[in-house]
């Protein structure tokens, strides 16, 4: 039996151009288990009801060899799981080496998907660490320049002095200011310290 598995990251990334390329190679629509979800584990819903379906002769296939996992070490073991374990073939639609279905030369094949599998693995991981690092420097380098990042600090009343010396006063109640201010009372406690 033939089935197909799509990843994505997050909720908003589209699954339409994996899905396609899985229906053009001939799978059925009804065949191809989609998750929105990271890649940093294996605790995705719709990729653990697709292993607990497949049984030995049974064909997985992707579209690039990242929908399995996010680092070298996790590719490697459930390509693993996948082949040796279950005994189910892989077909990676973008590296047509990695394909473990057989063929004459199958041995060959397999010893060369392997190696193949090996290094794009590496090569993958790789590149993950190196675009984390270069985000870790392009933050540094825009918190140096004084680009804040997160939300903006909330905004309070032009007249905020004078509530919290009525407010010292017992003139006010907190809930008086937080009703007429719009702010929250932890950012009220915070910011009373600076005007008093």
């Amino acid at each position: 039996m033939n089935y197909g598995y799509v990843r994505v990251s997050t909720q908003k990334q589209k699954t339409d151009r994996q899905t396609i390329e899985l229906l053009e190679v001939g799978l059925e629509k009804r065949k191809i288990y989609i998750d929105k979800q990271s890649g940093k584990d294996f605790n995705r819903e719709n990729y653990q009801k697709l292993k607990k379906r497949l049984k030995r002769g049974d064909c997985v296939f992707i579209k690039s060899i990242d929908r399995l996992g996010r680092n070298y070490t996790e590719i490697i073991n459930e390509w693993n799981e996948l082949t040796k374990i279950i005994h189910c073939d892989i077909v990676v639609l973008d590296m047509s080496l990695l394909d473990t279905r057989e063929r004459k030369d199958n041995l060959i094949g397999k010893f060369i998907g392997d190696i193949v599998l090996q290094i794009l693995s590496f090569v993958a991981e790789n590149e993950r660490v190196n675009i984390r690092q270069r985000q870790m420097e392009g933050i540094k380098i825009a918190k140096e320049k004084g680009v804040r990042f997160g939300k903006p600090p909330k905004e309070l009343p032009y007249n905020f002095k004078e509530l919290c010396i009525q407010y010292k006063l017992g003139q006010l109640s907190i809930e008086d200011i937080l009703a007429s201010s719009n702010i929250s009372r932890a950012t009220f406690y915070r910011k009373i310290k600076s005007y008093l």
